[in-house]
């Protein structure tokens, strides 16, 4: 099952007024072009500016006033309310060599996901059928993307991320061994929470593959989950070899 590549017109709009409020064109508190020189700008009709300007609203982007118009909302956007280690920025900072091996990129929908990924993005059964459960599959496609993150010329960590693809429709087309999955999705729909975990785990066959260790070798496993506009946005595991990484910080 694939996904158009071709971006709505009201997800061209609102990353249109992203892009103006990270490049700094439009400031926290300021009123944003009017509804009617949106569609006049983008060649659509009021409708689809209203959904845009909506959902932006709704993820506490836009503050949208009666009478007055429709502003930034009030707060900085370069800093979250979620703070998310960018592996690639603490390797480089630490003046080690980087790289991003991208193992495989895909579509999936909600059959092919296990119970926990269902429940982690609220994904419901419509119905029963032939003794299995049946999903409304256009309202329940999730991105996922597995990344080898190298430093040195060694595999430090083995990231598998699943992403809401009605919320970030243009991820998957991203090119990832450039492209920062954290940074991108924080640029493109700002995070409101998250929470995470971080276990000791044995490392299963293919993550051992992948960061090059025996099976079952020790690992540091983090968890994380991060909500935008109410909802799941994305979910990730980062599996990190035992004895080549720390995580640490300032308290």
């Amino acid at each position: 099952m694939g996904v158009s590549k071709t971006t709505p017109a009201y997800q061209r709009i609102k990353n249109a007024i992203l892009d103006n409020i990270h490049s700094g064109k439009w400031q926290a508190g300021q009123a944003i072009s009017t509804e009617m020189a949106l569609a006049e700008e983008f060649g659509v009709s009021r409708m689809t500016v209203n959904r845009a300007l909506k959902e932006l609203s709704e993820e506490r982007v836009l503050e949208r006033r009666q009478g007055s118009g429709t502003f930034v909302a009030q707060q900085q956007f370069n800093h979250t309310f979620v703070e998310v280690r960018n592996i690639a920025q603490d390797l480089k900072s630490a003046n080690r060599d980087y790289e991003a091996r991208v193992v495989s990129k895909r579509i999936i929908t909600a059959s092919m996901l296990d119970d926990n990924l269902r429940r982690k993005f609220g994904i419901e059964k419509i119905a029963e059928g032939n003794a299995q459960a049946i999903f409304n599959e256009k309202q329940s496609i999730l991105y996922e993307v597995k990344i080898i993150h190298i430093a040195d010329g060694q595999p430090i960590q083995f990231e598998e991320r699943w992403v809401d693809a009605q919320k970030v429709p243009n991820f998957i087309e991203q090119d990832f061994s450039v492209v920062n999955t954290s940074d991108y999705l924080i640029a493109k729909s700002p995070l409101e929470r998250g929470s995470y975990t971080i276990q000791a785990l044995a490392a299963p066959k293919d993550i051992a593959n992948a960061l090059q260790i025996a099976e079952s070798s020790p690992t540091l496993t983090l968890c994380r989950q991060t909500y935008s506009a109410g909802r799941v946005l994305t979910f990730v595991k980062m599996w990190h070899a035992g004895d080549r990484y720390q995580f640490s910080g300032e308290l």
